[in-house]
């Protein structure tokens, strides 16, 4: 009698496992449509997602505080640089808080690491959309085709590994 409810117990215990897992935590992931967004600059202009459909764009979230984020900058100046010709639209979005990390701070950052894309402020809405309720940790970069989907993720600064997944879709 014991046997049965023992197989009953494990396999209760590996199908909650299952289930808790196959539920994620809401973050986007590779091939599905890319959420759409409308944030600011740190020029005070908006910039929605929806505009650029029909480029390709890379999203990086990223914060001035991050050491990874500030060593994957130079690569990411490097790749709007060679492929600006080829419909390549970078956006770096800022997690930093506001309130400690003003745009003037963050223009003055841009300046000093010659950054040559735009840099816009993501919101609570688009950190839980791209990144989940508990982000895996940033740089996170995001790969969108030209239809809009997601076609690959970044997790960390992994040097080349953006411009592998771009050549794709260039």
């Amino acid at each position: 009698m014991h046997l049965p409810l023992q197989l009953k117990i494990k396999t209760l215990t590996l199908l909650s496992i299952f289930l808790l897992f196959s539920l994620g935590n809401g973050e986007a992931d590779v091939q599905q449509k890319a959420p759409d967004f409308t944030l600011g600059d740190l020029s005070g202009n908006t910039v929605s997602l929806k505009d650029y459909r029909g480029q390709i764009v890379l999203l990086d979230f990223w914060a001035t505080w991050c050491v990874p984020c500030r060593k994957s900058i130079p690569e990411l100046v490097e790749l709007r640089k060679k492929y600006r010709n080829k419909e390549l639209v970078i956006f770096g979005l800022s997690i930093d808080d506001p309130q400690h990390y003003d745009n003037k701070y963050l223009l003055g950052f841009k300046k000093r690491l010659k950054i040559n894309y735009r840099v816009l402020r993501a919101d609570e809405k688009v950190i839980k959309d791209y990144l989940g309720i508990k982000p895996a940790g940033i740089p996170i970069l995001f790969i969108i085709d030209r239809k809009g989907r997601i076609v690959d993720k970044v997790i960390g600064f992994v040097p080349g590994e953006a411009e592998r997944s771009l050549k794709k879709l260039l």
